[in-house]
């Protein structure tokens, strides 16, 4: 039976320190799986002898699942309990983790991180759900979500060093083994430390919109991973192409004339909800590309092991953790326009300098570039979060963290796929030539930059000083 309460007696019910580390533990185990498959990647590819397609499948199919039933995830904790759904992805992602770690081939790992797609979707949104009811103050709520965010920092510096370390020593299947532990932590405190909460008045599943917003994501994800080995003119990705189209149109169709629907079309009219989704799209449109390139880049062209390529990549985790730990302040005193605005720049103006990086770049310069990107993450992360949460009614809390994470993972599914494409037309289905490599790098870095110089401008266009207030 459903528990329907109010975000008040939610709060009243729940230990908030308890659910800010069950919540926080939820986004480490995810970000962690994140940065150390990114990091195996080489390794993966080289023990399962796979090609550059097959290793962006290994990514983007987590990000395909999690982004296509996101809203679908917030939409049954609304209707059946927040702790129920986050416990149900939680046991997802341990089940999806398990498959990944005994997979005897790419097709298994891939199935492996479907599941763990799932279980992501499930959980993530429930996260943040669960976490600002146990905050209504909207001061200690954007702290709160400043820690919470900051455990995307901490799971880029964990994983890249003790799953490097794991992939020289013990191979890359053992970095699936590590998030177990963190996956039963949360378990336990959640059972805990989060009471049950919903709201289920005028919420119903919208099979019908899932289904085409399942189609059209991953029918554009085939055609621009897999058009290089098709041929961009070939029946097959012309026909992807034409599928992906059909599909997001018959999508905002059906999405207008249902009753409940998965994707609320009338709150995208609202601009600061809408800003925020595109700032939160564009910045992991450029993000993810990044995080699957540079691995490779310093594994291939500088030699590096996966444990010291982990060692390179640390500067950028590193300020994403420290920033995220007073950028609440800076958002309460500033306002979300100058800081997201100010992280947007950052990130661009990263990721254009690593595009210029070759063979023989200093590495302090290339680690200097890494800084501002992160430095830009973590003045963005939490405000952007906090924005979307803030811009529709408590009620819909749900609905506007699933919309938020939804198009996150849109974004750095699309990222992967389209930024991903333009460096496997030059780098090829292998990567020893650095030449063909760097000339790949700097192509989906330099489209990943403007991504993130975008999101700038439609910062400072349209969102307000006062976006963290939240509506009634």
């Amino acid at each position: 039976m459903t528990l329907a309460t109010t975000p008040s007696s939610a709060a009243a019910q729940t230990r908030p320190r308890l659910v800010l580390i069950a919540t926080s533990l939820g986004i480490l185990f995810a970000q962690i799986d994140t940065s150390v498959v990114n990091l195996a990647v080489k390794s993966i590819g080289a023990d399962l002898n796979a090609s550059i397609s097959a290793m962006q499948w290994v990514v983007d199919a987590y990000n395909l699942v999690y982004a296509s039933l996101l809203l679908t995830g917030g939409t049954l904790g609304d209707l059946y309990g927040r702790r129920r759904v986050f416990v149900a992805g939680i046991a997802l992602f341990i089940a999806g983790t398990l498959v990944c770690a005994l997979a005897p081939n790419a097709v298994m790992l891939i199935a492996g991180r479907v599941v763990s797609g799932l279980g992501a979707a499930f959980m993530v949104p429930m996260s943040l759900v669960l976490l600002t009811l146990a905050f209504p103050d909207r001061q200690a709520r954007a702290h709160a979500i400043g820690i919470w965010a900051s455990c995307n920092g901490l799971a880029f510096i964990i994983g890249p060093i003790v799953g490097g370390w794991l992939v020289d020593t013990i191979g890359w299947r053992s970095i699936f083994y590590l998030i177990l532990p963190i996956c039963a932590a949360a378990l336990a405190i959640t059972y805990v430390g989060v009471r049950e909460s919903a709201e289920p008045a005028g919420r119903r599943l919208d099979l019908a919109g899932q289904a085409l917003a399942i189609t059209g994501l991953v029918a554009f994800a085939f055609a621009a991973i897999e058009g290089s080995q098709w041929g961009w003119t070939s029946p097959v990705i012309i026909g992807a192409a034409i599928l992906t189209v059909a599909a997001f149109a018959l999508l905002v169709v059906v999405e207008d004339r249902t009753p409940g629907p998965l994707l609320p079309l009338e709150f995208l009219w609202r601009p600061t909800f809408s800003a925020s989704l595109a700032c939160a799209s564009l910045m992991t449109f450029g993000m993810y590309a990044l995080l699957f390139i540079m691995p490779l880049y310093f594994q291939t062209v500088r030699g590096a092991t996966p444990f010291v390529a982990g060692l390179d990549l640390m500067p950028m985790p590193i300020a994403f953790f420290l920033v995220s730990q007073f950028v609440g302040h800076l958002n309460n005193r500033l306002g979300p326009r100058v800081v997201m605005t100010t992280g947007m720049i950052c990130m661009g103006l990263g990721a254009f300098g690593l595009a210029a990086i070759d063979e023989g770049t200093s590495l302090v310069l290339i680690e200097l570039a890494l800084l501002v990107v992160g430095v830009g993450l973590g003045l963005n992360t939490a405000p952007v979060n906090g924005v979307a949460i803030a811009a529709l009614p408590p009620a819909r809390s749900g609905t506007a963290s699933g919309m938020l994470n939804t198009t996150r993972m849109v974004g750095a599914t699309l990222g992967v796929a389209i930024l991903g494409a333009l460096f496997a037309a030059d780098a090829g289905s292998q990567t020893a030539s650095a030449g063909g490599f760097l000339a790949g790098l700097r192509a989906a870095l330099c489209g990943g930059g403007a991504g993130e110089l975008l999101g700038a401008l439609i910062a400072v266009v349209y969102l307000r000083k006062d976006s963290l207030k939240q509506t009634d």
